[in-house]
């Protein structure tokens, strides 16, 4: 029997269409000729999603218990972090930005932000195609952006067993950036997952 996905996950993966088309509008981007990849197209909407939260902080804070859970490949081209921050996380990391961050900024293809990891000051640069997961657990929020494929993907160590991975759950460890204290991360979020859009 065929499964028919249910009214509330053919709205969010409209929502998360229309986000893309919305950004590709205001960046004045041209449609290239040939098949239309519907999968990159949304990850670039799920990217928007995240660019304008952090742009939204960054102008009017984080209101009441709001906070962000980032996890991110560090392997990524473009990823800048400390050496002995990247010797503790060699393949992902999650941070969170809540009490203790500074520096935010966001730019077309990325953000950084200054963090605070067991007293010691990093700047992270993270380009958006390096985030695999966005969550506000405050809203019970979270979305899973999936890899590129290795092979086609230039911008990632296909060496790394992250590559092409999509998270299904928060990951145990997490880099809070609040000196070292872990976060909890075992809340249930409504998820926007793209596995519909998965070459089979």
């Amino acid at each position: 029997m065929q499964k028919t996905a249910s009214p509330q996950r053919a709205i969010r993966y409209y929502q998360a269409a229309k986000a893309c088309f919305v950004l590709f509008a205001e960046a004045g981007q041209t449609v290239v000729a040939g098949p239309i990849d519907y999968l990159e197209l949304t990850r670039e909407g799920l990217r928007s999603v995240m660019a304008k939260s952090l742009a939204h902080t960054i102008e009017h804070g984080l209101f009441d218990e709001q906070h962000f859970f980032i996890t991110y490949l560090t392997t990524h081209k473009g990823v800048v972090m400390p050496p002995w921050l990247k010797a503790q996380f060699p393949e992902q990391i999650t941070i969170v930005l809540q009490h203790e961050f500074h520096d935010l900024a966001v730019m077309d293809d990325r953000f950084s932000v200054g963090l605070s990891f067991s007293g010691r000051t990093a700047q992270l640069v993270v380009p958006f195609a390096a985030v695999k997961t966005f969550m506000d657990p405050s809203v019970n929020f979270q979305i899973d952006i999936p890899m590129p494929e290795p092979e086609t993907d230039f911008g990632i160590d296909p060496s790394a067993e992250s590559a092409g991975a999509e998270i299904e759950t928060m990951p145990e460890r997490v880099a809070s950036g609040e000196d070292g204290e872990q976060a909890d991360t075992s809340s249930e979020a409504e998820v926007v997952s793209l596995d519909a859009f998965r070459k089979r």
